[in-house]
């Protein structure tokens, strides 16, 4: 009986042992929205894991999440026991600004240094990352890191130019006669979702032929109520587009995707959107040979530093967390990033061997050291891009004409201005 009763009780402590070894291991959570198909989905996934296998003793666990999740319940999900230990996030005043003012988020500052972060990346890289107790970018703390780049340019079919005898436009009068000598083939010039992203980035990138260095940054930084001038100018001539056929028919109740499909399918010679398409456009399309061509403006592109790595004030492990942003961060990932199609932002371009990444990343570096960065439409204010995709909507959809679509986003723009 009491050697029973040795066995039960060596056998009673070892099942204790287990159950609090179980209980002890921790749990780190990263999420992201890049699709896989994309740069940075493709790399990110390698990264991980390389650092499931450093950590094999840590249940590292990985959720997938959509841009639109973040977007509508960023707040609410870092605002509870639900936020991973670190996660990608919009940057900008209305997004990773309102969260950072809201204190929701860890301040990076001290891992800035710890991690050796300011020796990669310069001051201009940080400035979508610091903000001040209003959330307002350019100043305070940093709370959150950016590892690649981004930027809205227009794809082009090189096949469908080569057969038309154009070349890829360097002025907004060279674009408007390549679209115009399309459409005298029969052919509808530009693939656009007037209800997502892409009808409000060329809205913007419009506005950006008739800003200068003050709008811009009156209109990023809320300085002032809204000038409305360059907007007007980019409403009358989306109108005027759609009305001599540039831009397709159906592009008012389309949505990105369908319109990018229109570009990769071969059935439209021009697409404009970001570079967050290089990946997925560099291994679906097989057909025809495609570039891109950066939106002619005199200086402003849309376009930053790309989404951020954030902390959530309860992460439980945040030295981890700043571990995993080093990772993303360092020579190896950059130039996998390149290789992908991605832009990265500190790599060596001389290790990238992929022409897409290689073109983009000095692109990219190109608009950044003319200071051309001219930011995303929605950044300044909370539920701009909603309001902006609606009213873009209603522009393309003609129940808006270009003076009440100023006057409406002027509205909205200049009740938080003067409220701020």
């Amino acid at each position: 009986m009491k050697r029973i009763a040795r066995l039960a009780l060596a056998l009673g402590t070892a099942m204790l042992l287990t159950s609090v070894g179980h209980a002890e291991q921790k749990t780190f959570k990263i999420w992201w929205f890049e699709e896989p198909t994309t740069a940075q989905g493709i790399v990110w996934k390698k990264a991980l894991e390389e650092f499931k296998a450093k950590h094999s003793d840590i249940n590292v666990s990985f959720e997938q999440k959509t841009f639109q999740q973040l977007q509508a319940s960023g707040g609410m999900i870092l605002n509870s026991d639900q936020a991973p230990d670190v996660l990608e996030y919009n940057k900008g005043n209305a997004t990773a600004g309102l969260v950072a003012s809201q204190g929701l988020l860890t301040n990076l500052d001290d891992y800035v240094k710890k991690e050796g972060w300011d020796k990669i990346l310069n001051e201009g890289d940080f400035v979508l990352s610091r903000y001040d107790e209003k959330g307002i970018y350019g100043s305070g703390p940093v709370w959150g890191v950016s590892v690649f780049g981004e930027y809205v340019s227009c794809f082009y079919n090189i096949d469908m130019f080569e057969k038309a005898g154009l070349k890829p436009p360097t002025t907004l009068e060279e674009w408007v006669a390549d679209m115009e000598a399309f459409k005298q083939k029969g052919l509808t010039p530009l693939a656009l979702g007037a209800i997502d992203t892409s009808g409000q980035h060329l809205l913007a990138s419009l506005a950006y032929t008739k800003a200068d260095d003050a709008w811009v940054q009156n209109y990023q930084g809320l300085k002032a109520p809204l000038d409305g001038a360059p907007y007007l100018y980019a409403a009358q001539t989306l109108l005027d587009w759609v009305k001599k056929g540039y831009i397709n028919k159906d592009s008012t109740g389309m949505k990105d995707p369908d319109a990018a499909l229109l570009f990769t399918s071969g059935k439209a010679p021009m697409y404009v959107s970001g570079t967050w398409n290089l990946g997925t456009f560099a291994s679906t399309i097989k057909d025809f040979k495609w570039g891109q061509f950066v939106i002619p403006t005199p200086k402003y592109s849309v376009g930053s530093t790309g989404n951020l790595w954030v902390v959530p004030k309860g992460s439980k492990n945040p030295d981890l967390a700043a571990e995993w942003i080093s990772l993303t961060l360092s020579p190896k990932y950059q130039a996998e990033l390149g290789n992908a199609g991605g832009v990265p932002i500190a790599a060596d371009l001389s290790v990238i061997t992929n022409p897409i990444g290689k073109n983009a990343a000095a692109v990219f570096k190109q608009i950044s050291d003319k200071s051309g960065l001219g930011f995303y439409p929605d950044w300044p204010v909370p539920g701009y891009y909603d309001v902006l995709n609606q009213k873009d909507t209603g522009l393309f959809q003609g129940s808006l004409t270009a003076e009440q679509f100023v006057e409406q986003i002027k509205q909205v723009y200049d009740d938080t201005q003067e409220n701020q």
